[in-house]
């Protein structure tokens, strides 16, 4: 299967509308976890803008583990009481931090990051991983983001089996 992101255009909102688009005929048909949350962290890493880390950590039973992501090298584990991510597993809510120097125990994987958004990954009611992207600019995230950030997460959650 040969795949080729187009250019988001229009308002953010609609530019999510497409890249969930993208995002759903990338994981059609595939259940694999590791594939499509592989697939997925490159689609979004390289068509969203001002970001430095996209990617997952899936949840063990006991912490969270990294997955497949783009940017550099991160934190390999991270308990649920530590940090962004830690905070939407734990919560199950989505983090939108415009400065994370501001977040009470953030950890600082690349310490060119300055503003997360974690969207929780949650099938059947139980706790799967979170999404995460790091951004360079303080205040990345907008409302549109995370609506459109968590459809696309919403996306990967159905392919699950």
């Amino acid at each position: 299967m040969s795949f080729a992101a187009q250019t988001l255009t229009g308002s953010k909102p609609e530019q999510y509308a497409q890249l969930a688009g993208q995002a759903r005929a990338l994981l059609a048909g595939e259940t694999d976890r590791i594939a499509n949350a592989a697939n997925l962290a490159a689609l979004v890493y390289h068509s969203l803008p001002d970001l430095n880390w996209a990617g997952f950590y899936f949840y063990d039973g006991t912490e969270l583990v990294v997955g497949p992501f783009q940017g550099l090298p991160a934190c390999v584990r991270i308990a649920l009481d530590k940090g962004v991510c830690g905070a939407a597993a734990r919560t199950r809510q989505t983090q939108r931090v415009e400065d994370v120097e501001a977040f009470p125990g953030h950890i600082a994987c690349d310490a060119a990051s300055r503003s997360e958004l974690v969207v929780p990954l949650v099938k059947d009611g139980q706790l799967v991983g979170v999404f995460d992207l790091d951004s360079p600019r303080v205040g990345r995230f907008d409302q549109d983001d995370q609506h459109g950030l968590e459809a696309i997460a919403q996306a990967f959650v159905d392919t699950l089996t």
